[in-house]
């Protein structure tokens, strides 16, 4: 319990920290920035699985073009969620990135409800209600909806689905999903590295250090993740997972001076009240007697 809390929580702080990471990147275009990042965390993947010699599930799965299809989505869905994250760092929406990892779990209830035909609990769609109201909140003060936010939360909530259905684990899914996507960004390197573009060309000694690291940037809190998941209840889990947002929001605030105004607070206000609700929730559920609970 104490090693899985610990793994999770190493989990979530790693993704907490990721926009310094991709601030180290910022005269990388973030488009590159991915593709890069796809190459990388393929190559350390790939050693990860010679090192354990977990290489048989991989002829079982060239077989089963269902299983690829679907990993195929969940890879584009993963492309798109990495995309419009480093474009948000990049372009100084840190906090709207937050916002976004906030309200996910969330929209993980929603789409349990609709894709899964689970029966979310009175204390759930209560929380699902006061968050979709902070969203509205904050787009009316914007005059504009929280597109980032939003996109993330769908993007890795339409992901979470498709890994929950999917028969490999975390480390081979990740690698398929990454397989499936590497030749594509590996053609585009290829090509900018030819016509002169690209980091691989004009980066410096750092710059070339730093794409490199994204490889296990990538894949090392996923694989803490699952260790961690393995070992405690999702209940834990669940109160853990706001480690990331809350410190992708102090980033943004005080590491880079990200506006904070007080208007938009009272929606993110809102979508915390949510989160508490939730959080109680499902906390109280968990505690009572298994008799107690239908």
């Amino acid at each position: 319990m104490n090693a899985g809390v610990f793994y999770a929580a190493l989990a979530y702080t790693a993704w907490g920290l990721l926009p310094i990471f991709f601030k180290q990147l910022g005269a990388v275009n973030p488009f590159q920035v991915v593709m890069h990042r796809m190459v990388w965390a393929l190559v350390f993947l790939l050693c990860v699985l010679t090192v354990l010699r977990r290489w048989a599930w991989l002829r079982n799965v060239a077989s089963q073009p269902r299983v690829l299809a679907a990993f195929a989505v969940s890879a584009l869905l993963l492309s798109v969620n990495w995309s419009v994250y480093v474009w948000a760092v990049h372009n100084a929406h840190v906090v709207d990135a937050s916002l976004g990892y906030f309200i996910l779990p969330l929209v993980n209830v929603a789409f349990g409800f609709i894709f899964l035909k689970e029966r979310p609990r009175p204390g759930q769609w209560l929380a699902v209600a006061v968050a979709a109201t902070g969203v509205l909140w904050l787009a009316v003060q914007a005059g504009r909806l929280p597109w980032v936010a939003l996109v993330l939360a769908f993007t890795f909530g339409f992901y979470g689905l498709l890994r929950k259905l999917a028969t490999l684990g975390a480390l081979e899914g990740l690698t398929l999903e990454t397989l499936l996507l590497a030749p594509f960004a590996a053609g585009l390197l290829v090509w900018w590295t030819r016509h002169g573009q690209g980091a691989l060309v004009q980066g410096d000694v750092a710059t070339l250090g730093w794409l490199l690291l994204a490889g296990p940037i990538t894949a090392v809190p996923l694989l803490l993740f699952a260790a961690g998941a393995r070992r405690i209840p999702m209940a834990t889990l669940g109160i853990l997972q706001y480690i990331s947002p809350s410190l992708q929001m102090l980033v943004g605030v005080w590491l880079y001076g990200e506006a904070f105004e007080s208007a938009r607070f009272g929606g993110f206000g809102l979508v915390w009240a949510a989160l508490v609700v939730y959080s109680l929730e499902g906390l109280w559920i968990g505690r009572r007697p298994l008799s107690n609970q239908n």
